[in-house]
């Protein structure tokens, strides 16, 4: 589902270009979850953002379900991300004036793929079921990432990223959230990357990938 060869990026500093990743490879199957980790300032948060066309690479191909990053331009980008991405971030980015219910199906309508069954299954698993009709800001921070999670996964993307998505939670919660994620992810078929800093969550999903000096370990 998800391919990456020879993936490249640097930034410039008054000191020269400074290289975050030097020809990453990588590959994530349907129905997998895969985790990413690494040290604070691996390129971690650069490389997900790459895959998901927020930024663009200096070298190297990502495919995503068949299709080519390269060469899109920014509209052919957007409708890759609402088509085919479910993204998480640390940042819960709901909508205020939404209540929960209707942020949980914003992206799947968006989308074209509202099922609301299928909305519902994830909100109990999620345990926010009972939180549907209220605000953002009358729920937990906790609460509101669980949200924020299940809207990414509501429309059933092919590909799911997911940038620590439980670093707002305790680690019970974590455990517990992740093992609902990688559930979701096998039961709607899609592919899961996910970065954490924790070993030990990273050890709850299919695989473990290691990004050290630019590189998958």
């Amino acid at each position: 589902m998800l391919t990456v060869r020879f993936l490249a990026k640097s930034y410039p500093t008054p000191q020269g270009p400074l290289e975050v990743l030097r020809g990453v490879d990588l590959d994530v199957a349907a129905g997998e979850c895969v985790a990413l980790t690494g040290e604070s300032g691996s390129g971690k948060s650069t490389l997900l953002h790459l895959i998901a066309g927020l930024d663009a690479a200096d070298a190297g191909e990502i495919t995503i379900g068949g299709t080519r990053l390269r060469g899109l331009d920014d509209r052919g980008r957007a409708r890759l991300r609402r088509d085919l991405i479910g993204l998480v971030f640390q940042q819960f980015n709901l909508i205020p004036s939404l209540r929960v219910g209707a942020n949980l199906a914003f992206q799947a309508r968006i989308a074209g793929r509202h099922d609301p069954d299928w909305e519902l299954r994830m909100a109990r698993r999620l345990g926010i079921e009972g939180l549907l009709g209220r605000y953002p800001d009358q729920i937990s921070g906790g609460q509101q990432q669980r949200v924020a999670i299940g809207r990414a996964l509501a429309a059933r993307p092919p590909l799911i990223l997911a940038d620590e998505p439980t670093g707002n939670l305790d680690e019970a919660t974590s455990e517990e959230v992740v093992a609902v994620i990688r559930d979701l992810v096998r039961e709607s078929g899609a592919a899961c990357l996910m970065v954490t800093h924790s070993t030990h969550l990273a050890g709850l999903l299919d695989r473990r990938l290691h990004l050290t000096a630019g590189r998958i370990a």
